[in-house]
């Protein structure tokens, strides 16, 4: 429930800086209560209580504005412990209200609440917040929606109406199951039952073949409308099409984009696009709306099944004919590179691409899948995923707390900046070793340093896309390719005029990635893949970024009721 405060005691002070301050005075306190209950879901075809927020799938939506601040108490009412992350909303100085857990905060246990309160700076557009423990985001997610400042319009034709559209994946059984059966076998957890949009599995697996189970879009002839379309599902990547119908992207990830017009849109897990679609067909046909899965790497298992909704025109024939649409091959990866080499920052007066052209650290980061021993698990060893052969281990107290209060003993700051050794990472049948070196490190920077990191997919075990998020901070897209990255030949390449600005990005299968970004936020920000299969089994780090010279530029003292572990 949003309520927008006026005049409480506690916020007297602020509304007295904004007479004197006119220009704030538009930025509103945005007050949200999050329930975490069990709720027994119906919609598709068997009943089973499912972990929501305020007992919804997918969950309520966050407005708010660029330059609101934003209060949300989270109240955990389940058997699980409990973390919210508001996905890409870059906590300027206030880490504490991230999410995740064991990195910013510890995680709300049952029958405790943690009131999350940041600002939103600098940023309007799309995003969504999820769970961010275990596999529980499966069923706690939902949409952040950020409106420009009053008066401030988009830059782009400004559509009749704004349509959400969450894609996710469904599993019969119990997702904390379902991991915990995958982490004792040391193999891979089961695949999802089917994908959902906007909470529905559509008629291919629905009980029945019904609307009832089927998301229905519903148009006005002629009218332009903005969907906000999010990638909230675990392990899927997702390609997504409307039949006869194309789209105008023009955002990414909360970021203006120069508008490109396709009839595909590839969306990884963590990624949001707004894109404008015209109704312009016939108002007399109704038209498939479709969303498949991309996977490339022909030995990994992902849920290859198709879900299916509908656009239908306000005012149009109940029993009129269905247009019909062909989605993808599920290794179309010339379909997924097109999409992604197409996505360009706006980079306008207003909206400029402020990408860093000197660097201080350069890094290369290797990304994919070892073998450990497991002395628990089936064949006494089990799958891990690591960072430059290094396995993350969680802690058992937030990476933040042990940062702030100086405690030792929880994390080293001897982050690989490199592989420790130099190979063919693309070569089939590597041999030098499936191994990791398991540890909780961090990669340390002084505040304001530029980094540019070079994400390199390997084939040990299986080359495969991963699509990583950073907290903390956008970054750009300098570069991506196939094979070993080549720092004297693929750098001449880089895009360092309008690259598009992400929080989430693919490593391409059997290639590499180049980002770059500037460490000013103060703070340890996770960068992990949002394949929740591969995070699971470690491939993740953290980056600790130093306090800046006076408070505007160091961490936020933490909250009273902070959860404690």
């Amino acid at each position: 429930m949003l309520r927008e405060t006026t005049m409480e005691p506690w916020i007297r002070a602020v509304f007295l800086v904004m007479v004197l301050f006119p220009a704030l005075a538009e930025a509103k306190v945005r007050h949200y209560n999050f329930k975490v209950v069990m709720k027994n879901y119906t919609k598709l075809c068997s009943t089973k209580p499912i972990a929501t927020v305020n007992g919804k799938f997918p969950g309520p939506t966050l407005r708010a504005r660029e330059g609101d601040n934003v209060l949300v108490k989270v109240i955990n009412d389940v058997s699980y412990n409990v973390t919210i992350h508001w996905h890409g909303i870059r906590q300027l100085r206030t880490g504490w209200s991230d999410g995740p857990a064991y990195i910013a905060q510890c995680p709300i246990q049952p029958g405790q609440s943690y009131l999350y309160n940041f600002s939103i700076i600098g940023q309007r557009g799309t995003l969504f917040w999820h769970a961010h423990i275990s596999w529980l985001r499966a069923t706690m997610h939902g949409a952040i929606v950020i409106l420009p400042k009053k008066g401030t319009p988009y830059p782009f034709p400004q559509p009749v109406k704004e349509k959400i559209i969450v894609l996710a994946e469904w599993w019969k059984a119990d997702t904390e199951a379902v991991i915990n059966q995958g982490t004792l076998s040391g193999m891979p957890p089961n695949v999802s039952d089917a994908h959902t949009m906007n909470g529905y599995t559509g008629p291919i697996r629905n009980c029945s073949i019904s609307s009832q189970g089927t998301y229905t879009l519903h148009v006005e002839h002629n009218k332009t409308y903005l969907l906000r379309i999010i990638n909230a599902a675990i392990n899927d990547e997702i390609f997504f099409r409307i039949a006869g119908h194309k789209f105008t992207v023009v955002e990414v990830d909360a970021s203006y984009t120069k508008p490109f017009v396709t009839d595909t849109i590839y969306i990884a897990p963590g990624q949001t696009t707004n894109a404008l679609l015209k109704a312009d067909q016939s108002p007399s046909k109704k038209y498939l709306i479709g969303m498949s899965s991309f996977m490339d790497a022909p030995s990994v298992a992902v849920d290859n099944t198709t879900n299916y909704g509908l656009l239908r025109y306000n005012g149009g024939p109940l029993g009129s004919r269905l247009v019909l649409t062909t989605m993808p091959p599920i290794n179309a990866t010339k379909a997924q590179l097109n999409f992604s080499n197409a996505l360009r920052s706006l980079n306008s007066k207003k909206y400029p691409a402020q990408v860093p052209l000197t660097i201080d650290h350069s890094l290369l980061f290797t990304t994919g899948v070892g073998v450990n021993p497991c002395a628990t698990c089936l064949n006494g060893s089990k799958l891990v995923g690591n960072i430059n052969n290094v396995t993350f281990v969680m802690p058992s107290i937030a990476l933040l707390q042990a940062y702030y209060y100086n405690i030792s003993g929880v994390f080293t700051d001897d982050f690989p900046s490199k592989p420790p050794t130099n190979f063919d990472y693309t070569i089939a049948n590597y041999t030098g070793g499936l191994a990791t070196m398991n540890g909780t490190k961090v990669y340390r920077l002084s505040y304001n340093a530029t980094v540019q990191v070079v994400l390199q997919d390997t084939s040990i075990i299986a080359p495969e896309s991963h699509p990583l998020h950073l907290h903390g901070t956008n970054f750009f897209v300098v570069g991506m390719g196939t094979g070993n990255y080549n720092a004297t030949k693929d750098f001449k390449n880089f895009n360092l005029v309008d690259p598009v600005e992400r929080n989430t990005i693919d490593v391409p299968t059997g290639g590499w990635t180049a980002i770059r970004f500037r460490a000013d936020n103060p703070g340890v920000w996770f960068m992990h893949c949002h394949l929740e299969v591969h995070t699971s089994w470690g491939l993740k780090m953290a980056f600790l970024i130093e306090n800046g010279d006076g408070p505007n530029k160091s961490i936020m003292p933490p909250p009273k009721d902070l959860p404690k572990c």
